[in-house]
């Protein structure tokens, strides 16, 4: 499937509101973890999610500038499992009609206000009209925050091991509040791993913890442990490997993704798979499916950091894999996956020895050592070759930022300015309905 073009028009207009169709819009400047939580919870929702993407120059009169331009933040929002149309140029506030042009009944936000260049909530109008849903805002996540660590030079973010965090072994205050902490975060890795229903298992997510001792042959050895059971591979799937740090998950991550799914589908079509016959034959047992069965090797922040220095990964280990999860591409996730994946790791894969294990055409973390020497020596390996976005990494999408650092540090400083102006509105909306209760409390009264 090629991404969404954003020059195409808004189309017909649907012929009634449909209770099952939703509406989600922002921004989605380098799409992440954040925005895929309100995507996921919308679509629990109802039974199909549409995602209005706001234009850079909206974003830009109302915000500030953006990171990704528009291409690439549809490219994103296309790429999520729990979206089934990606609409561009959607208007910053949210107007009735446009949302009705496509067939929306509901609006679904998160729990904090968006406002407009002049304070203004975003959704009044919509709100007015009672035709908006409230989700939960993910916490200490935000576009905004991210820009903050690149322009701070931030490590706070870091996690040493993930899985001791999630147990509450590890992290920060009472041993309490580490539990509490734990539960949460396994919690949005149950989510995000759900399918494209947001309702049922969908990825495989699997741990990969090395030995600190190595064998004689110098190749590291390790234990995978499962966290949560997804569907796992299909009858007749390929199973396909991919690794990397997926650091500020974006188009570059996301077109490759995409590329090697369409790659393992020419092959497939070339070997009948998509024959008529091979069609109803998966058709009778369910749905038809792909013939690809991705899994994503997200490598630990320390291994990261190891290779490029200052304060990378952006994200840490947890927020890089949760991108990964919601990414419509992957069937599986490994959380430690070694740097060079060896003969002992392939081969204990808990879906077996995978039939391929592709890379991209540049590398962010360059290596002097042959870091898929094994997959090429075992005749597995697959490279995919050039494409639009190859050049957008963790470090370009710095690079964009330092590049332009005054505006983006005022954009911090004005959404620190705008935050004072919606806890303003928000005073405001409270006492007017304290006002209104108390009328109506008065009113009975008289009754």
């Amino acid at each position: 499937m090629a991404p969404t073009d954003p020059i195409n028009p808004p189309g017909e207009p649907a012929p009634s509101l449909l209770e099952g169709r939703l509406w989600v819009d922002g921004c989605f400047d380098f799409f992440h973890h954040g925005h895929a939580g309100a995507v996921v919870q919308a679509r629990q929702l109802g039974t199909e999610l549409y995602v209005g993407v706001h234009s850079d120059e909206a974003i830009l009169e109302n915000k500030g500038p953006t990171v990704m331009t528009l291409r690439e933040r549809l490219l994103a929002t296309d790429a999520c499992r729990w979206v089934t149309k990606s609409v561009a140029y959607a208007p910053y506030v949210t107007q009735l009609d446009w949302i009705s042009h496509f067939g929306c009944k509901y609006v679904v936000h998160g729990d904090d206000i968006t406002s407009d260049s002049s304070g203004e909530d975003c959704y009044r109008f919509v709100k007015a009209a009672n035709r908006f849903k409230v989700v939960k805002r993910t916490p200490s996540i935000s576009t905004t925050d991210l820009v903050g660590r690149m322009l701070l030079c931030t490590r706070t973010h870091f996690i040493k091991d993930l899985e001791r965090v999630l147990e509450g072994d590890e992290g920060h205050g009472t041993q309490e509040e580490k539990k509490k902490v734990g539960e949460e975060m396994k919690e949005r890795i149950r989510l995000y791993a759900t399918d494209e229903t947001a309702k049922n298992p969908g990825a495989d997510v699997w741990f990969w913890k090395g030995d600190e001792k190595k064998e004689e042959c110098n190749e590291e050895r390790g234990v995978f442990r499962e966290l949560f059971k997804g569907i796992g591979p299909k009858p007749g799937q390929r199973v396909v490997y991919v690794d990397g740090g997926f650091d500020l998950f974006s188009s570059g991550h996301i077109e490759f993704l995409r590329l090697v799914t369409q790659k393992e589908e020419e092959l497939a079509r070339e070997e009948g798979w998509y024959s008529q016959q091979a069609v109803e034959e998966r058709k009778g047992k369910g749905a038809d499916y792909g013939p690809a069965f991705v899994v994503a090797g997200v490598h630990d922040d320390e291994v990261i950091n190891r290779e490029k220095g200052v304060n990378y990964p952006i994200m840490n280990v947890f927020e890089r894999g949760l991108c990964v999860l919601q990414c419509k591409y992957i069937s599986a996730v490994v959380f430690g996956a070694p740097f060079k994946p060896t003969k002992s790791y392939l081969t204990s894969l808990p879906w077996g020895t995978p039939d391929a294990v592709y890379h991209g055409p540049t590398s962010f973390m360059p290596h002097t050592e042959d870091v898929y020497a094994v997959p090429k020596e075992m005749g597995i390996y697959k490279e995919i070759g050039n494409h639009d976005y190859e050049e957008v990494n963790a470090g370009t999408i710095v690079q964009r930022i330092m590049k332009s650092r005054d505006l983006y540090e005022a954009r911090q400083k004005a959404k620190g300015m705008k935050a004072d102006i919606e806890a303003a509105h928000r005073e405001r909306e409270l006492l007017e309905e304290q006002q209104r209760q108390k009328e109506e409390a008065i009113a009975a009264q008289k009754e």
